[in-house]
């Protein structure tokens, strides 16, 4: 679906240069998760979290070691020498060698052994016990990933408010350009009647300037208007990871708004589904797992293994040696236990912090869910109120406008009567659109 929607919108553009393109709340929230840096960042810390599990559970499996290596010494590693001098000469019969006659002369012996060789060893070193951190870390591989998957969740949570607050924004802008089009239209008029109440002689030239001042103020605010959808339609594009252009139209408006009943959930309820209340319980089994993990520090490792070598002298006359072995191996950090017992001991009380942060942190995510519903009520009646007041406002300027026609006013009057109506008419597309983002942020403070 998010390849379509982004293959449409490249339709889009390359059709015309001045093609209108129309966007969606939903189809940008759905670019804003594909496109955000800080979106991508947080997948690509998941990816890393899983590579640092796969690395982990090797830990399981034998290590292997190979070394080769070739020297030449200047003089021989190893020097033996044989004193010579005459030997008796055996002829057979042990009684007559310690009263031999005869005898052979045997000179001085040197002999160097090591002069030049190469070697080649091969180690294999399977752990069988280690203390229990080899299990205990790839459980923190799989704590690590949960970890970094629910900041990946908070990640998207936060540019989906981001997203729609710039939305609605860009919303905003365009519903208060179509009332101060219609504002610009009544001017319009209300100074064609003037200028010809004033050929007449019925009003005079400074009623004509009041509306003709008004509608010079109404062409500024108009210049405000555009450039302030400009630069916050730039900036949604900038969240969405979209190019801008002017001609994108948002195709939604401020009208369809729920009672905030629909929304509610109970606090208790969905604390347990916060990505932030889990974050908080990662960490207090992180901090238990680090207390075994050093606990594993002072027990004993066994290990079994196989290792040989061969040795070659390299000399013609001399074959290489090939040799080997199966042993095992036991490890006891005996003196490490005597300053282990505090280090424990630490880690122990470092695990009743976290145990209290989250009790702590318990308490403030209520309050904030707490705080979200209340905003959002507020807005609902804010809306409705504000309402009410445009309601009247409407039949004030109906009023004015009856009075003016029969003369029982001035033209400031209902110039006055104009603009409260604009001004209430702004306040209720902003109050509006402060209700839309108040159900976003309930909905995403409540894990939804």
């Amino acid at each position: 679906m998010k390849k379509v929607i982004i293959t449409a919108f490249i339709l889009g553009f390359s059709v015309s240069g001045y093609a209108q393109t129309y966007l969606t709340l939903k189809q940008s929230k759905s670019l804003a998760l594909q496109n955000n840096s800080k979106v991508k960042n947080s997948a690509l810390e998941v990816s890393a979290a899983q590579e640092m599990k796969k690395e982990a559970y090797t830990n399981y499996f034998p290590k292997v070691s190979a070394t080769a290596m070739g020297m030449q010494a200047l003089d021989p590693l190893l020097e033996m020498k044989m004193q010579g001098g005459n030997l008796p000469v055996y002829d057979g019969n042990p009684a007559n060698l310690g009263s031999a006659t005869q005898f052979a002369y045997m000179p001085d012996v040197n002999i160097g052994l090591f002069n030049q060789m190469a070697l080649g060893y091969v180690n294999i070193l399977q752990p069988v016990y280690a203390g229990g951190k080899i299990k205990t870390a790839n459980k923190l591989t799989n704590l690590n990933i949960e970890v970094r998957q629910k900041l990946q969740k908070l990640s998207e949570n936060d540019v989906l408010l981001k997203t729609e607050q710039q939305y609605w924004q860009v919303i905003t802008i365009q519903e208060k350009q179509k009332t101060l089009d219609n504002y610009i239209k009544f001017l319009d008029t209300l100074y064609n009647q003037a200028n010809t109440a004033y050929k007449n002689g019925v009003i005079i030239k400074n009623d004509v300037l009041k509306v003709s001042i008004k509608q010079s103020e109404l062409r500024v605010n108009k210049t405000q208007l555009e450039n302030g959808k400009k630069l916050s339609l730039m900036q949604l594009c900038q969240t969405i990871g979209m190019e801008y252009s002017p001609e994108i139209i948002l195709n939604d408006n401020l009208d369809d708004l729920s009672f905030p009943q629909t929304y509610f959930v109970s606090n208790s309820e969905v604390l347990p589904n916060r990505a932030e209340y889990q974050l908080l319980e990662k960490a207090v089994t992180a901090s238990k797992m680090e207390t075994q993990m050093k606990r594993g520090d002072y027990l004993p490792t066994f290990g079994v293994g196989a290792s040989g070598y061969y040795l070659n002298q390299l000399e013609s006359n001399q074959k290489g040696i090939f040799n080997g072995m199966a042993y095992a191996s036991l490890s006891i950090p005996i003196s490490d236990w005597w300053g282990g017992k505090h280090k424990l001991n630490e880690l122990r009380f470092k695990e009743k912090m976290a145990q209290n942060t989250l009790n702590d942190n318990k308490g403030l995510l209520n309050l904030q869910m707490e705080k979200a519903w209340t905003d959002l009520t507020e807005a609902d009646k804010k809306v409705h109120l504000i309402e009410e007041t445009l309601t009247q406002t409407i039949e004030n300027l109906k009023v004015n406008q009856d009075s003016y026609k029969n003369g029982l006013i001035q033209l400031s009057d209902l110039l006055e009567a104009r603009a409260l109506r604009a001004e209430t008419e702004d306040k209720l597309i902003e109050a509006k659109s402060q209700y839309k983002t108040a159900i976003t942020n309930y909905l995403l403070v409540t894990g939804r």
